[in-house]
C-alpha cells in the first residue's frame, strides 16, 4: 500500500475541470494507493504518466518509502507544455 503525497501546484488545471472529470481523475489518483502499472514519461526521467481520456497525471514513486507523489494533473496540451519544462 502506497501513501499519496501532492506536490504544491499539482491542482492548477485540475480545479478548473468540470466536476465529472474531477471525480473520474480523483478515483484514478486514489487507485494509486495500490500497486498499479504506469508508463514512464520518457527515458531518463523518474516520472510516470497515467491517462484518463484526454487528461494526464504525472507522478513519481518512491519505492523505498512507499510514497507516490502527484506532480501534475491536466489535459494533454497542458501536460505537453509541463513536461517540456521538466
Amino acid at each position: 500500500m502506497y501513501k499519496l503525497d501532492f506536490k504544491p501546484g499539482w491542482d492548477v488545471f485540475f480545479l478548473k475541470m468540470d466536476n465529472a472529470t474531477q471525480e473520474q481523475i480523483w478515483k484514478k489518483i486514489q487507485k494509486q494507493k495500490n500497486e498499479t502499472p504506469a508508463r514512464h514519461m520518457r527515458f531518463g526521467l523518474e516520472f510516470y504518466v497515467l491517462q484518463i481520456g484526454q487528461n494526464r497525471i504525472a507522478l513519481k514513486t518512491n519505492e523505498k518509502e512507499k510514497i507516490k507523489t502527484i506532480w501534475f494533473v491536466g489535459n494533454h496540451k497542458q501536460y505537453e507544455k509541463w513536461y517540456k519544462e521538466q
